[in-house]
């Protein structure tokens, strides 16, 4: 028989329509039947996923939205377990994001030739993980979480690198994520007016809940949990990095630095992140570090401006601890983060949960010290299978600690290594481009990578959190896409 004939033809197609939509049919079909809200979700994904195949910049938009507006603030109206059901439908369009992307990387000759280091870099990091996960496979319910939860947002790296993305869809979401920042401080007005009230009548029967945390504009919170305050808060000094460089290259006017500055910082007085006062100088040193020395009455006038702001927000986050003074505060925050004090009602801290992995460490064993225990082998809320022999104790409080039980030291300096190459690319950029915007957005990015540099040993939301990791990965597909439209734009100047 001929294969290959027109017959034959026809044949194999409809072997393909009935081997992919038999599995389909019944799938939708126990949709139909079961009302499932994660099932339900699932097949609403899979629908606009196929759908926007031919629009992957569709699916930007739909994950932009939904992710950065609504998922986030779904806890605070809907029961907790729904909302966090209905964000792995916003997961399963990330991966179709990153499938395009990769369909595109292998369809498109040259390519490779324009792709910055840390692309591969991050590539690298993505087929390692899954490797080690298959040679420590415990099960697939910890390979499929675990590997959601790490890169359900990574598409955004590589599509943004990779596809025909121009300068106008480019300039409308630079300008949807400003808008973004900008309702941050409505929905932290009201998270504070309505929900803190509430919180402080209810923390009596919740021990370790702290009402202020609510403060989380759209990034996440929760009625009686946490909150990704400290998200926000990264968020904010990021959009305000941008701000103040595109004001040093004078490629933003007075009229708007002036009106957008207090918009973009009023938010990080509204909630309880300590760690502002680490990260606001940390951004600064990092815009202005060539002007120490060239401009130095500008720098001194500058630093002043964010020493008294971050001097401002230290008061601000004492008036809501009333029943603590401010030595109790500073020495309470002391011991739960460098001392031997758990941090919540965990019993490591951010230094000990990075000292306890060390000490768990044989030399007679030492594949988990250089590949770790595979994805989601220290996830408490899942019951990890590395977690569940340390109940209570938080070894996932950090990134930084979640990478060394999961990847290794290996892993963990893959993943430093991504955001030192990303800088690398950054700077690059700053001493070659031309262009005034290109050169401020390049600093503003490298001191969004200086703050998630120390955000790995400070929280765990880059592993997990959607909302946070859309920030992440934008920003890094972002940089990417600077430095292949320089080499494009170097390429027709040299031609």
């Amino acid at each position: 028989m001929n294969f290959f004939s027109a017959s034959g033809n026809q044949v194999n197609s409809t072997l393909f329509i009935i081997l992919f939509g038999i599995p389909f049919a019944l799938f939708f079909g126990l949709v139909a039947v079961t009302a499932n809200p994660l099932l339900i979700g699932f097949a609403v994904a899979l629908i606009i996923g196929f759908a926007f195949l031919a629009k992957p910049d569709w699916i930007i938009w739909l994950i932009l939205t939904l992710g950065l507006l609504v998922i986030g603030v779904l806890p605070l109206f809907i029961h907790e377990g729904l909302a966090a059901r209905s964000a792995w439908s916003l997961s399963i369009l990330g991966f179709f994001l990153m499938s395009v992307s990769f369909l595109k990387l292998l369809s498109t000759p040259g390519i490779q030739k324009e792709t910055p280091v840390f692309i591969w870099l991050a590539l690298l990091f993505f087929i390692y993980a899954v490797l080690c996960t298959l040679a420590n496979w415990q099960s697939t319910g910890e390979f499929l979480g675990g590997a959601k939860r790490y890169f359900q947002m990574w598409g955004f790296i590589f599509a943004l690198c990779w596809l025909s993305l121009n300068e106008q869809k480019m300039q409308r979401w630079r300008l949807f994520i400003l808008c973004i920042a900008m309702a941050q401080l409505p929905l932290a007005i009201y998270q504070l007016i309505t929900w803190v009230p509430f919180r402080e009548n209810i923390k009596n029967a919740y021990p370790h809940m702290v009402p202020i945390d609510v403060v989380a504009g759209t990034f996440g919170s929760s009625i009686t949990g946490g909150g990704a305050s400290a998200e926000m808060a990264v968020f904010l000094i990021i959009i305000l990095g941008f701000i103040l460089t595109r004001r040093m290259e004078k490629t933003l006017s007075t009229k708007y630095f002036v009106l957008l500055t207090p918009i973009i910082i009023a938010p990080l007085f509204l909630g309880e992140t300590k760690a502002v006062l680490f990260m606001l100088p940390l951004m600064f040193i990092v815009l202005y570090r060539h002007k120490i020395i060239k401009q130095l009455r500008f720098w001194l006038l500058s630093f002043t401006v964010i020493m008294s702001i971050t001097i401002f927000a230290g008061y601000t986050y004492l008036s809501f601890m009333p029943e603590k003074s401010g030595e109790e505060l500073i020495s309470d925050t002391i011991a739960y983060n460098f001392q031997d004090k758990g941090y919540g009602g965990y019993y490591l801290n951010r230094t000990t949960a990075i000292t306890f992995w060390t000490q768990n460490q044989q030399i007679s064993d030492p594949v988990p010290f250089f590949f770790g225990n595979g994805l989601g082998a220290s996830h408490s809320a899942t019951g990890g299978h590395i977690a569940a022999r340390y109940p209570g104790y938080g070894i996932n409080l950090t990134a930084a600690s979640t990478l060394l039980w999961d990847l290794g030291i290996v892993g963990l300096a893959l993943f430093i290594s991504i955001l030192m190459l990303a800088w690398r690319c950054a700077n690059r950029l700053i001493q070659e481009t031309t262009s005034p915007a290109v050169r401020a957005d390049a600093t503003a990015i490298q001191a969004a990578l200086a703050l998630f540099a120390f955000y790995l040993f400070y929280r765990i939301g880059v592993l997990e959190l959607l909302s946070f990791q859309i920030v992440f990965s934008v920003l890094l597909g972002y940089l990417a896409w600077l430095y292949r439209q320089h080499l494009l734009s170097a390429q027709k100047q040299t031609a």
